[in-house]
């Protein structure tokens, strides 16, 4: 039983019992948030966003980051719109597009780890690049005829379920990442990297290597988030995703992954990205608008920074004294 305390985390207790007591303060006094409706248009509009969770808690355990993520979302939906539009059949035009995203995962991580560049100042430039690609391949249009295939999966749900099909991806992805961070010998490797770059290069882990190849699995996920995004808007626009990068980083943060590498884990990253699902959707059901619950979210963020560093400033404080106490006896 003491095993059992001991594994569980501080912050993803608390993040668990913020979301149990959030859905259930909604549940009683909000009308219709408990709704089959609603609980399914909260699970699909968190679709994309828990995708791209994915690769940036990655990145950000090894000390990187990427700021183009939605960018890389929003040029692979007019990369696919524009594939179906000239007749290239579904089947074919998604693995395009995937390809299409690798390759720009690929660019950011060659910059950052052939170069040696700073991820936040690469990914900053190609934000703005990718998204402006976009513009130049299909203007300020946007493309709204789609494969009947592809809207039905934009719109409806698993059969006799309430779960719709573009949560699905993020259902199949998220165990497996989860697992390859915690239970395998390249998850160890990632903590070791954001642990200490040095240390990991010295132990003979490639380094480059295994920051390249985060950022183009991060411009796969992105580029299924692009398909996904697509479907469920039904349309494919350069503007897709605008600012979406600033709620991955802040889920990613809130869930409890340090900013300064080494440390978190998927599971208080997906509880986070479940508590400000709901938060959002019980803003938007009490007629708040989407600036207010920026603002929320942002509150919402500066305080998890401070209680988590009290947090840690405790647990130093109280390990120490314990070896002072051992040494002492």
């Amino acid at each position: 039983m003491k095993k059992f305390l001991r594994s569980i985390d501080f912050w993803d207790l608390l993040l668990a019992i913020s979301c149990l007591a959030i859905f259930f303060y909604a549940a009683f006094f909000v009308p219709n948030f408990v709704s089959g409706f609603n609980l399914s248009q909260l699970a699909a509009s968190a679709s994309e966003k828990a995708l791209l969770i994915l690769p940036m808690t990655l990145l950000i355990i090894t000390r990187e980051i990427d700021l183009s993520i939605a960018s890389v979302l929003a040029l692979t939906s007019v990369i696919f719109g524009l594939l179906v539009q000239a007749g290239v059949p579904t089947l074919a035009a998604i693995p395009l597009t995937l390809v299409a995203g690798g390759l720009l995962g690929a660019f950011n991580g060659c910059l950052v780890s052939g170069l040696g560049l700073q991820s936040l100042v690469v990914t900053l430039g190609t934000m703005a690049l990718y998204r402006g690609i976009g513009y130049i391949l299909l203007g300020t249009g946007s493309v709204n005829i789609l494969p009947p295939a592809v809207v039905d999966f934009g719109i409806n749900n698993l059969p006799g379920t309430q779960i719709p099909w573009t949560i699905v991806p993020f259902l199949v992805l998220a165990p497996v990442f989860a697992v390859i961070l915690q239970k395998t010998p390249t998850g160890k490797r990632i903590y070791a990297l954001g642990g200490s770059p040095e240390v990991a290069r010295y132990s003979g882990i490639n380094t480059r290597r295994m920051v390249l190849k985060l950022f183009v699995v991060s411009g796969i996920i992105a580029a299924i988030a692009g398909i996904v995004y697509t479907a469920r808007l039904s349309n494919a626009r350069a503007n897709n995703a605008l600012g979406m990068e600033l709620d991955v980083i802040t889920i990613v943060l809130l869930g409890g992954v340090s900013v300064f590498g080494g440390k978190g884990r998927l599971t208080g990253v997906m509880l986070a990205l479940v508590l400000i699902a709901i938060i959002r959707n019980v803003l938007a059901l009490n007629q708040i608008g989407g600036d207010a619950q920026g603002m929320i979210i942002g509150l919402l963020l500066i305080g998890s920074l401070l209680v988590g560093n009290y947090w840690r400033s405790a647990q130093e404080r109280l390990s120490r004294s314990r070896v002072l106490r051992e040494t002492k006896g």
